[in-house]
């Protein structure tokens, strides 16, 4: 009879063996993953991407704001992208979803509609997604980043799991600082996040209505907010509630432009969401606003780092996912 070392021997090496085997069955992401089997896959992405931002230039922004939507909500699996059913509300129909812009998703369908004529059932909507935010951040002037693929979509989207998961406008530092740890980010990369997020697009104007309009009993404005500007807010939204689709700049400076203004914005109070604004008086964040504001190198290379961490959260490879034929529905469904 075998000794009971022996048998615990045999044991340990089998559980070994098994333990790898599974690991290898979930293939890493790799740059050149279409090499072979899309080889114009670069070339088809690019033209995409170049003529809808030529053609609607607020784009970069709503792909960058979809991208990171999608990513922080059971991962980057394009769920964001799904359409409900008589059945599921999915994730792009929660509240805090609602504005998302239509131009991101139109530039997916675009670039899926290509992809499927030259390589059918090939390239994921998630990659696409993700590959799709690089090429737009570097063209309106932000920095390049490595995109590594083979993301497969995911099986899942529904909507209560978007409201858990995602910052609102009105969050405390404390919620926003939580949330992001939780998906392995620091604070610099949370300011470095929303900088990038927000020094281009727009905020309609519910989302920051509570800070112009009876915003105390002592005050119908937020101390916080410069004067002049909350004036010009209060103009421009004067009509907001009879008009939802009024929005403004969230960098009023150089909205159109992927650089360092945002956080100069700050620090003059010309921050428009409550959540932005916040960064530039919360002790744990304001030494990484001033530094951002005054080096946008930094804020370049952390930036970066940060999506390339954004675009591997809770990825699916292998069978936990699946290539979509159509990126707002299920395969299966």
């Amino acid at each position: 009879m075998a000794s009971p070392l022996l048998l615990f021997l045999v044991l340990l090496s089998l559980s070994a063996i098994a333990h790898s085997g599974h690991h290898n069955s979930r293939p890493r992401l790799t740059l050149d993953y279409y090499a072979k089997t899309c080889p114009k896959f670069d070339q088809i992405i690019l033209e995409t991407v170049t003529t809808k931002q030529m053609s609607n230039p607020t784009t970069a922004a709503a792909t960058l704001r979809l991208f990171f939507h999608d990513c922080m909500v059971d991962g980057c699996d394009a769920s964001v992208l799904i359409s409900s059913s008589s059945s599921n509300k999915v994730e792009k129909d929660a509240n805090i979803n609602a504005a998302l812009a239509g131009d991101a998703f139109d530039l997916i369908t675009r670039a899926k509609n290509a992809l499927e004529l030259s390589c059918p059932g090939i390239v994921s909507c998630t990659d696409i997604l993700a590959i799709t935010t690089r090429n737009l951040v570097k063209i309106v002037g932000g920095p390049f980043y490595k995109v590594p693929l083979g993301r497969k979509d995911g099986f899942v989207s529904n909507a209560s799991h978007a409201e858990v998961n995602l910052p609102k406008v009105n969050s405390s530092m404390d919620q926003m600082i939580a949330m992001f740890n939780a998906k392995g980010f620091t604070v610099e990369d949370l300011v470095a996040l929303t900088g990038g997020g927000h020094t281009i697009g727009f905020s309609h104007c519910k989302e920051f209505s509570n800070r112009i309009f009876n915003f105390s009993k002592t005050s119908d404005v937020d101390p916080t907010l410069n004067p002049k500007f909350a004036v010009r807010l209060q103009k421009m939204c004067a009509n907001y509630q009879n008009n939802p689709t009024v929005a403004a700049f969230n960098d009023p400076l150089t909205p159109g432009v992927f650089d360092n203004m945002f956080f100069q914005n700050l620090m003059k109070g010309l921050g428009l969401l409550a959540s932005d604004q916040i960064l530039a008086t919360d002790p744990r964040t304001k030494p990484i606003v001033e530094l951002y504001a005054r080096n946008q190198t930094v804020f370049f290379e952390t930036f970066a780092n940060a999506m390339e961490k954004t675009g591997t959260i809770d990825v699916k490879t292998g069978r936990h996912g699946e290539v979509r034929a159509r990126c707002d529905r299920f395969n299966t469904k």
